[in-house]
């Protein structure tokens, strides 16, 4: 009988270990049912950054229970709204090729660009705007009441959508980027979340100019935040993040925080 009774214990939280990712909470593996969309406001000011105030928008579609598709972008002001950009724009899916167990792994793929438009740029400006390409994989494991996953991306980059070849005087950046993510739910209410993402440039020189070394630069970045859940389907949160960069080269070698830091609230919504 205590066999049994442990099997079924162990069964129901297992159960509520898989259904923990699809509560629209943070959940870094969160992954919407299928016919369901979602969407994640967010509004970030920073103590010391030239922009001081962006507002981002996530919004999703559950293709499947196992494959989704989402669509980011942001705005900014600067200078008490004298001065407005588009920031950037993109496209991403990912499709779940594991999920046993409260174990998750999901391939992962993007495109976007930025910026898309400013004051002082035209639209696409063919100067100064940006676009990349990622690949890559995110997973973990999902129990009752925490979550603990990663993520490798490789991204291109480069000042055409297509430049494959990359002629000489315009070739891409290529940078990869390594992710840890967590949460820990204390109720149906209350959850706390953390990340910590290092992007690292594979390049030894910048756009293949030769002395502009970017070997061994790159940046940590880290976030914390606390989610409040209204209901399964709605959650309103507060977060603050940091920088710590490295520009490599053979003048400046060492790292150093980004002055100030980022703070603001998201809200999320299933429907």
């Amino acid at each position: 009988m205590k066999k049994i009774a442990l099997t079924s214990l162990l069964a129901v939280f297992t159960a509520s270990g898989a259904m923990a990712a699809n509560v629209i909470d943070g959940n870094p593996l969160y992954m919407p049912e299928e016919n369901h969309f979602y969407s994640v406001t967010n509004v970030e000011s920073h103590t010391k950054n030239a922009t001081p105030w962006s507002l981002g928008e996530e919004f999703g579609y559950g293709i499947t229970d196992k494959w989704a598709v989402r669509l980011n972008t942001s705005v900014s002001e600067n200078n008490s709204f004298d001065n407005m950009a588009w920031n950037d724009f993109g496209l991403a899916t990912a499709y779940r090729v594991l999920d046993m167990d409260g174990w998750k792994l999901d391939l992962v793929g993007a495109y976007s660009l930025d910026p898309v438009w400013d004051d002082h740029r035209p639209f696409l400006d063919e100067d100064d705007t940006w676009y990349t390409w990622t690949a890559g994989v995110r997973g973990g494991y999902v129990a009752n009441d925490w979550t603990l996953a990663g993520h490798a991306y490789f991204n291109y980059a480069n000042s055409e959508s297509f430049n494959w070849n990359e002629d000489k005087g315009n070739e891409g950046i290529h940078a990869l980027v390594l992710g840890l993510d967590g949460q820990y739910v204390f109720d149906s209410n209350w959850s706390v979340l953390g990340t910590v993402e290092y992007t690292g440039f594979m390049d030894k020189e910048w756009f293949g100019i030769p002395g502009a070394k970017v070997k061994n630069a790159g940046s940590w970045d880290a976030e914390l935040g606390v989610n409040y859940n209204i209901d399964s389907t709605t959650f309103v949160g507060a977060y603050v993040n940091g920088s710590l960069n490295h520009q490599g080269g053979d003048n400046a070698d060492e790292w150093e925080w980004d002055e100030g830091f980022g703070f603001g609230a998201k809200f999320g919504v299933e429907f």
